[in-house]
């Protein structure tokens, strides 16, 4: 039995996937136990050649995906294209790292004794990545994975089902033994129990989820009752501050790519400008200029930087926030409501800790400047919220935006760039409501391994009994 995904602009059929049910998760994860045991007695020589090749079957499939997130998602081609872009960095990163798996001798007090911390595969890992950005997110909860060792099970978003299984398709590809590559799909009413199903399941031993804050908690909760560690990507409300000495045509710049790329719909959207007072009338002025030539329209036609957003209560979402905010004083510099997923870009001014959109993620294209009094007001207003995943500060001097980033309660911080940025080779994670744990990297090497102590007596053994 199939279930279908609507095109969020035409209302179209975008695509069918097997829906799946908590009852058949059990055997997925026997099936994945399966792929681990073989998979992990390849040398890193054979996983780094597997992942390489799985990297050029990912391109391969530029077409397929680009289609397939225009039509599930309403994405722009352009945004597909850098999703495609990184995914594939993720995987010749995770390649590079499978000779990086390294331990340590130890040297112990105990004579004669060769002591040894190793990092070993820890079984299979479960991914369950969302539908904002699903090439990058899916590749990322599993390539590290797979680098160490691990069997995946990727649990693919309801909302684009066909993206994540290109990704899946590409993996097999390349040559991955049977079952080490999984993939489930399920209807949006069986979601609960499906991933409830799969954190139970003896086999999975780690969990990775990228997405809400709310579903994060229930995931961590759950993996909880089996003592399984989760690494959790979730909300944010990054806050960009624009100090008084501040390039105002960058800030202006990475402002406008910060909050309204990909419609806003990104963990590290920027959701808050905090600007200093002594310049936040001239940055207003240029923001407002620049955010109203970015146009909103069909992604399909390829002509506007902005595509759709991903439903209609996005829609009702952002206007709410909105309507809200203009209520209590906050100023409409451009954009405003829609009645459409083809949503404009949209600046409130203004905007204060008594209105919704100052502390609610929005994820949506519209974005809140608050004016901060001078730099340390900036600091307090951005460490204003309950999470911390990305942020950025703007200043002339390096020295002292170090300084400003070194305050900010944050995973990331960006300073003169954009709150925005991802590299495959960078440690990924925030604070608080953001999550804990780390994707990217060597980082990503302690979340999908166990750190063993091995010991090795090399002389005659003395014992007090």
């Amino acid at each position: 039995m199939n279930f279908t995904r609507l095109n969020p602009l035409t209302g179209e059929v975008a695509s069918e996937a097997p829906a799946m049910k908590g009852a058949h998760m059990q055997a997925v994860a026997e099936k994945a136990q399966q792929g681990f045991e073989i998979w992990s007695g390849f040398g890193p020589n054979q996983r780094r050649a597997i992942l390489s090749q799985a990297a050029i079957a990912l391109e391969g499939k530029k077409d397929d995906f680009v289609k397939a997130m225009m039509e599930e998602t309403g994405a722009t081609a352009g945004w597909a294209m850098f999703n495609l872009m990184l995914a594939t960095s993720m995987l010749r990163e995770a390649a590079s790292l499978t000779t990086q798996i390294s331990g340590e001798v130890i040297p112990s007090d105990k004579p004669g004794c060769v002591a040894m911390a190793q990092r070993v595969p820890v079984g299979v890992i479960l991914g369950i990545a969302p539908w904002n950005a699903p090439i990058i997110l899916g590749v990322r909860a599993i390539s590290t994975a797979l680098a160490c060792g691990n069997a995946v099970i990727l649990k693919a978003s309801e909302v684009c089902p066909r993206t994540h299984s290109l990704i899946i398709e590409a993996l097999a590809e390349a040559g991955f033994p049977e079952n080490t590559v999984n993939i489930v799909t399920n209807a949006p009413e069986d979601a609960a129990d499906v991933v409830g199903a799969l954190i139970d399941a003896k086999p999975v031993k780690r969990i990775n989820f990228t997405g809400s804050t709310a579903v994060g908690r229930i995931i961590a909760k759950r993996a909880a009752e089996h003592l399984k560690p989760c690494l959790l990507e979730l909300g944010g409300k990054a806050p960009m501050l624009v100090l008084d000495d501040a390039d105002l045509d960058e800030a202006v710049k990475a402002a406008s790519f910060g909050a309204f790329m990909n419609q806003g719909q990104i963990c590290m959207s920027t959701e808050r400008l905090v600007v200093v007072d002594a310049v936040a009338d001239a940055f207003a002025d240029k923001l407002a200029a620049k955010v109203s030539t970015m146009k909103t329209g069909d992604p399909r036609e390829g002509n506007t930087p902005l595509g759709a957003v991903i439903d209609q209560k996005t829609v009702e979402k952002v206007n709410g926030l909105i309507d809200d905010a203009v209520s209590k004083g906050a100023v409409i510099l451009t954009g405003g409501k829609a009645t459409s997923v083809l949503m404009p870009a949209t600046v409130l001014d203004k905007v204060t800790a008594d209105m919704a959109i100052y502390s609610e993620e929005s994820f949506g294209p519209v974005v809140a400047m608050i004016r901060a009094k001078d730099e340390a007001d900036a600091v307090r207003i951005a460490n204003d919220s309950e999470y911390g995943l990305s942020a950025a500060v703007f200043t002339r001097d390096a020295a002292r935006g170090m300084k400003v980033a070194g305050k900010i309660q944050s995973g990331i911080c960006h300073v003169n760039g954009p709150t925005v940025h991802d590299e495959a080779q960078m440690p990924f994670g925030g604070v608080g409501a953001s999550g804990y744990g780390r994707f990217g990297g060597k980082a990503g090497i302690d979340q999908f391994t166990e750190l063993r102590w091995i010991t090795v007596e090399t002389e005659p053994g003395h014992y007090p009994i």
